[in-house]
C-alpha cells in the first residue's frame, strides 16, 4: 500500500477480473475505493477458488482493502443510492468505475446530468456492445491456435486471462489520465476499454498484425519453443525441466560458456555460414540443429548443479514447478519480498498477499489491507459520503434496501 493517490475516491461497480482489478490498482496506490455490490453478492461472489467454509479467494484477492457497501439494486431506491454515491460531490470524487452495461441507469448520460464532470471508466466485451469474457476473446483473435504442441489438432485455451488483467491495467492509467484532464480543463467524460480493443491492440503493438497481414498465412504452433529467438524446455539428469532463454548476445555467449559449448556451436555456425552471436533470429531459423547440442549438455547435469553454471553466467532461465513449489521454495514469493505480507482475511485464511506489484523507492510502502466482509462499510460509507443520519441509515435497514455484514 502506497499513499500516493490519496484523498481520491472512486466507486466501482464491477464483478469479475477486468474492472474489480484496476480499482485494486488503484486502491494500492492510495485511493479510496468504495464497491457496492448486490445484497447476498453480485455474480463474482462465490467464485473459484473457494476457502473451506465456501468464501472466495477470489473474490477476496481482487477486492483487498476496499470498502464495501451492499444494496438491494431491483429497487428504485437502490438504485438511487448507487447513482447518489456516483455522483456525490467533492473534487475528488466523481470517478466510477464499472462493468456494467452502457445503458440502464448505470449509463454515463444518466449519471452526467447529475454531475456534468463525472468521469465513467467502463470495461466491456467488445467494442459493439457484444458480451465476452476473456475466454471468449482468447478464441475469436486465434491465439489457441498458435498455442499448444505442435502436433495437436485441438485449440489450446492458455490459463491466464491475460486480457482481464491487460484491461484492468489500461483502465487504470486511463482513468487517470481522464482525472489529470479534468483537473485542468474541468470536463468529464465517459472512458470505454473493452477486452477486445485491448487484445487486438496487443497484437497489433507486438507485430504479429503486421506479420499475419504481410506473410498471409498464421505463424504455426511453436510449442515450449520461443519465437523468433533461442529458447526452450530442456530436461537435466535428474529428471527436472528447466526453460532456457538466450535472446541477447551477452545471454547467448553466457549460455555457451556454461554448458561448454562453444567449440561445438562454432563448429555448427562454420558450416552454416551464420553467426548466432549476432542475431537472434539466425539462432531461432536454425533452433532444430541447436537444440540437440543443449539438450545433451544440459542432460549431463543435475538441476542443482546446472543452476549454478547458468547463474555464474548470467544466463536467462527459470525451474518448472507448481506454484505450491514455487510458494514453498522461493524466498521472492514469500512475505521476505517486501510485496507481500502475511495477512488474516474474512475466509478465514492466513496467507502471503501481495500489495502493488509496483516499487516506488521515493514512498513508503504499507503493508496491504485485508478484503472487506460484504457491506461492512455500508453504514460508514451511506454517512460519510451522503450524509445520510443515522436514524435515516437504519429506515434502509429496516426496508431491506441495505445491508451490513452477516454476524
Amino acid at each position: 500500500m502506497y499513499d500516493l493517490l490519496h484523498g481520491l475516491r472512486i466507486i466501482e461497480g464491477a464483478s469479475f477480473i477486468a474492472a474489480p482489478s484496476c480499482g485494486l490498482h488503484l486502491l494500492q496506490l492510495g485511493a479510496e475505493v468504495i464497491r457496492f455490490d448486490m445484497i447476498g453478492g453480485g455474480p463474482d461472489f462465490h467464485r473459484w477458488p473457494r476457502a473451506k467454509g465456501g468464501a472466495s479467494f477470489y473474490w477476496e484477492g481482487l477486492n483487498k482493502g476496499k470498502k464495501s457497501i451492499a444494496i438491494d439494486l431491483s429497487r428504485p431506491e437502490g438504485r438511487e443510492l448507487a447513482v447518489a454515491l456516483v455522483t456525490a460531490p467533492g473534487e475528488n470524487a466523481g470517478i466510477f468505475l464499472t462493468n456494467f452495461p452502457a445503458d440502464g441507469f448505470l449509463s454515463h448520460e444518466r449519471l452526467a446530468a447529475r454531475r456534468p464532470d463525472l468521469i465513467s471508466v467502463r470495461v466491456m466485451g467488445w467494442p459493439d456492445g457484444t458480451t465476452a469474457v476473456d475466454y471468449t476473446v482468447n478464441c475469436a483473435i486465434g491465439l489457441p491456435a498458435m498455442t499448444g504442441p505442435l502436433d495437436s489438432p485441438e485449440p489450446v485455451n492458455h490459463v491466464l486471462p491475460a486480457w482481464d488483467l491487460l484491461a484492468g491495467a489500461t483502465a487504470a492509467y486511463a482513468l487517470l489520465a481522464a482525472e489529470r484532464h479534468r483537473r485542468a480543463t474541468g470536463k468529464g467524460q465517459e472512458v470505454r476499454v473493452p477486452l477486445g480493443d485491448v487484445a487486438m491492440a496487443t497484437l497489433g503493438h507486438l507485430g504479429q498484425i503486421a506479420e499475419v497481414t504481410a506473410s498471409d498465412a498464421d505463424r504455426p504452433r511453436m510449442g515450449n519453443e520461443l519465437f523468433g529467438a533461442f529458447g526452450r524446455d530442456f530436461l537435466t539428469r535428474d529428471g527436472k525441466r528447466v526453460m532456457i532463454v538466450a535472446i541477447t548476445p551477452r545471454q547467448w555467449t553466457g549460455l555457451l560458456k556454461a554448458l561448454d559449448l562453444a567449440e561445438a556451436v562454432a563448429a555448427l555456425e562454420a558450416e552454416l555460414g551464420v553467426s548466432f552471436g549476432r542475431d537472434e533470429g539466425v539462432r531461432f531459423v536454425h533452433r532444430h540443429r541447436l537444440f540437440p547440442l543443449v539438450e545433451a549438455a544440459v542432460a549431463r547435469f543435475d538441476r542443482a548443479e546446472l543452476a549454478l553454471r547458468l547463474d555464474a553466467n548470467d544466463v536467462c532461465w527459470g525451474p518448472y514447478r507448481t506454484l505450491h513449489e514455487a510458494l514453498q521454495e522461493d524466498p521472492r514469493l514469500s512475505p521476505a519480498n517486501p510485496v507481500f505480507a502475511m495477512i488474516d482475511h474474512p475466509s478465514g485464511a492466513s496467507y502471503p498477499t501481495p500489495g502493488s506489484a509496483a516499487t516506488f523507492t521515493g514512498s513508503a510502502r504499507g503493508e496491504p489491507r485485508r478484503a472487506p466482509r460484504l457491506g461492512e462499510h455500508t453504514d460508514e460509507v451511506l454517512a460519510s459520503v451522503l450524509g445520510l443520519p443515522d436514524h435515516e441509515i437504519g429506515r434502509l435497514h429496516d426496508l431491506g434496501v441495505v445491508a451490513g455484514p452477516k454476524p
